[in-house]
């Protein structure tokens, strides 16, 4: 399952950079993109397991990036 939010706040590729190599490491998740320029994030995991992987995401973002603010698209 795939689902996509807008990062408000995303400011740096590097940010994006890190954020992505972050969540790339978190073993539910299949695969992971965060576009800094559409400041855009698509995850995608397992239907059974989306949710987690969505709430890992926030809170990786949250701890690099804490003036990030992960809205639904």
């Amino acid at each position: 399952m795939i689902k996509k939010f807008r990062l408000e706040g995303l400011d740096c590729a590097n940010c994006a950079s890190k954020i992505e190599n972050a969540i790339r490491k978190v073993e539910i998740i299949d695969s992971v993109t965060v576009d800094f320029m559409a400041a855009k994030l698509v995850i995608e995991a397992e239907e059974s397991e989306i949710e987690e992987a969505i709430e890992i995401s926030k809170g990786i973002i949250k701890k690099l990036e804490p003036e990030i603010v992960v809205k639904k698209r």
